[in-house]
């Protein structure tokens, strides 16, 4: 019992301090001027290096490994940089959680002698350190989907507003006004890269560095050929046009493919059975009571 009420007393404190940490170190003025100065496209817009002046931010990146830190930026780029989830405050909320999970994970493992109760108790630590890294992998993967479904369509839209007399640039301006999406936002992004001062080519490879997106990769080597070599930006996005939404198709026959394998596990572990039960179960009942002279 005196474990117990521990174990709540350190519990119950941690994460509403770090709640209101999260709310009084919001940077508002940061953030103001960040939205004014980048209307579109604000949450792929990377807001420089990160502040450290907490002492939580601090202790997050003296605790975490320069190429782990890397990793961890990597992770947010392909998540959109979230304006609520700067590398800082992800530094900083590691330890806090693997503090939480350790003092849950003692108190599961004095709790039994048992050595699957003490494998469970390392398992909830490794989780608390290692759950921000599960939620932007799993942001991350979803982001990189979204834009692999978009990418077909705002390819013909380009293709549309070039033909029509547009320039690249504006076709590009015009599909990120258009649209919607993460996608819209990162050409919104590279546009504002160029107004900026950046080279039209740095602004291409740093689209490709922050996507994941093979066909969207060799959308921009191809825009990059094309602008290198003079060649018909009209002719360039036709042929990625057709060449997306062929894969497009693919993917689509390729799901359809996997759809009876995938159907087949349930089918046999839940379907079949209760089918049997349904079926077999009263022609069971009635044999069990014949034989037994019921």
């Amino acid at each position: 019992m005196n474990s117990l009420l521990l174990l709540s007393l350190l519990l119950v404190p941690v994460p509403l301090a770090y709640l209101a940490w999260s709310v009084l170190s919001v940077d508002r003025s940061t953030r103001r001027s960040v939205r004014e100065l980048l209307a579109r496209g604000r949450a792929a817009v990377d807001v420089g290096p990160q502040r450290r002046g907490s002492a939580l931010d601090s202790l997050g990146h003296r605790l975490t490994p320069g190429s782990y830190a890397q990793k961890l930026d990597r992770l947010l780029s392909l998540a959109g940089r979230p304006p609520s989830l700067p590398l800082g405050r992800v530094l900083a909320a590691k330890p806090v959680l693997a503090l939480c999970g350790a003092l849950l994970g003692f108190y599961i493992g004095s709790s039994s002698n048992s050595g699957i109760m003490k494998l469970v108790g390392i398992f909830v630590v490794l989780l608390g350190y290692f759950i921000p890294d599960l939620m932007l992998y799993s942001k991350g993967q979803e982001r990189q989907k979204t834009m692999q479904l978009e990418l077909a369509n705002t390819m013909d839209q380009m293709l549309i507003s070039v033909e029509a007399g547009l320039g690249f640039e504006g076709a590009m301006a015009r599909a990120g006004e258009n649209g919607k999406g993460p996608l819209a936002e990162e050409l919104v992004r590279t546009l504002q890269d160029m107004q900026v001062g950046r080279s039209r080519r740095e602004s291409y490879l740093a689209l490709a560095e922050r996507s994941n997106v093979p066909e969207l990769r060799s959308f921009v080597q191809a825009v990059i050929q094309a602008d290198t070599y003079g060649i018909a930006i009209s002719r360039v996005l036709r042929v990625q046009a057709k060449v997306m939404r062929v894969k497009r198709r693919q993917r689509a026959e390729e799901k359809a493919m996997k759809l009876p394998v995938m159907i087949l596990f349930p089918l046999l572990f839940f379907i079949f059975p209760v089918l049997f039960i349904a079926i077999l179960g009263p022609a069971v009942i009635n044999t069990i009571t014949t034989f037994s002279g019921g």
